[in-house]
């Protein structure tokens, strides 16, 4: 009995150490779970209290190349004078400057910096029929511009403006080594001078295209320009293309926004810049671009009637070339070329149109000799023509 008692009273105390021990361990547990929840708190409390802001500098090659340029980039705006109904009867055209309104707007890019003048170049159907153009800095200053020469066949213009407020020149860059895929930057005004010092860019999609358009005037455009999907819309005409070397490889012209009805992205085209700077001098120094002349007036036998093809008399393998309509005399064509000859090549490459006989003959300097492929009668002839007389000797 009295191992019964003995065994009972250690079962007991055994128990009542076991449920201290419980009671305990839960007492601690419990005071540790409320100290932290407290420091949480607290922790969530400065947190909210203070914002911790991070400042970076992202800049990368294109930021590089955009900063060296940037302030080279001006708006070009141009004004024509106002169109009066005279009180008499009769329209007036009011010169005063004050009333003369905005025209068009585009872009341009200086190149040069000489004393008190600095220089800019842009697209010649950009100041087309200008009474007036001004020029918007790149910080939003207006100076007024002096156009100092254009030439419509490669839509480049020349303009003056005062030095006083330039503070940066653009570089040229070697078009001649540009690589497809290489990035591309424009910067412009696209829309006009509100959205001034626009950036985009692309890459060079391809070189050497031919672009031939029509002027306002009717006279051709003809370019071997650089291709790029970078973003160019009205407004940018005129701009800088830039490498990523922050260098101007072409002067912003075009771009074909619908073909045949079907809308068309990432087309644009630029005036290369190796070709820019070659008018650029012509421009300075002449206020005009020298060409030479053949001294003929022509149409394109795409457009000739199948009546008149039949005139012609020319194998029906031959779709495409010039048809000469007249050739002005004492000009490097008379004696060479007569009515209805079809013009097929020049220095044997392939003319299919006016455009294409401008272009080849506009590569060539006055005093250069060429060699003409025609058909007569039926058959294909040859001659050689020196170019000895400009498009200033060309009947008027």
């Amino acid at each position: 009995m009295k191992h019964l008692q003995k065994f009972y009273k250690k079962g007991v105390t055994f128990l009542i150490i076991i449920l201290i021990g419980f009671l305990s361990g839960a007492l601690g547990s419990f005071v540790t779970l409320q100290l932290y929840q407290k420091q949480v708190s607290q922790a969530t409390n400065n947190t909210t209290n203070t914002v911790t802001q991070t400042s970076y500098k992202n800049e990368n090659a294109t930021t590089q190349a955009v900063n060296k340029v940037k302030d080279a980039v001006v708006s070009v705006i141009t004004y024509s004078a106002n169109r009066q109904n005279s009180v008499f009867g009769n329209d007036e055209t009011d010169t005063d400057t004050d009333s003369q309104q905005v025209a068009s707007e585009g872009s341009g890019v200086i190149y040069k910096k000489n004393g008190k003048d600095a220089y800019l170049v842009t697209n010649t159907h950009v100041i087309k029929g200008a009474s007036k153009v001004d020029i918007r800095l790149a910080d939003g200053t207006k100076v007024p511009g002096e156009i100092v020469g254009s030439d419509t066949f490669s839509d480049i213009a020349v303009v003056k403006i005062s030095s006083e407020k330039v503070t940066t020149v653009a570089e040229f860059g070697d078009s001649s080594k540009l690589n497809v895929g290489e990035t591309a930057i424009a910067i412009g005004s696209p829309l006009g001078s509100e959205y001034a010092n626009t950036v985009t860019q692309g890459i060079i999609s391809s070189l050497n295209r031919n672009v031939s358009l029509k002027s306002q005037d009717g006279q051709a455009i003809s370019t071997k320009a650089i291709q790029t999907d970078t973003a160019i819309n009205p407004g940018n005409s005129g701009g800088p293309l830039v490498n990523i070397q922050g260098q101007v490889i072409g002067i912003t012209s075009s771009k074909i926004a619908s073909n045949g009805g079907t809308s068309v992205e990432g087309l644009g085209f630029a005036i290369p810049s190796n070709d820019a700077q070659n008018i650029i001098k012509q421009l300075e120094s002449d206020g005009k671009v020298t060409r030479p002349a053949l001294g003929i007036q022509m149409v394109n036998l795409a457009n000739i009637g199948a009546s008149d093809l039949r005139k012609l008399n020319i194998p029906s393998s031959v779709t495409s070339g010039v048809v000469v309509k007249s050739v002005q005399s004492n000009m490097p064509a008379s004696g060479h070329l007569e009515k209805y000859d079809v013009i097929t090549k020049v220095d044997d490459k392939e003319i299919s149109s006016s455009t294409d006989l401008q272009s080849a003959l506009y590569n060539h300097s006055i005093g250069d000799t060429i060699k003409i492929t025609y058909y007569r009668n039926g058959k294909e002839e040859t001659t050689t023509v020196k170019l000895d007389k400009s498009t200033s000797d060309l009947e008027s």
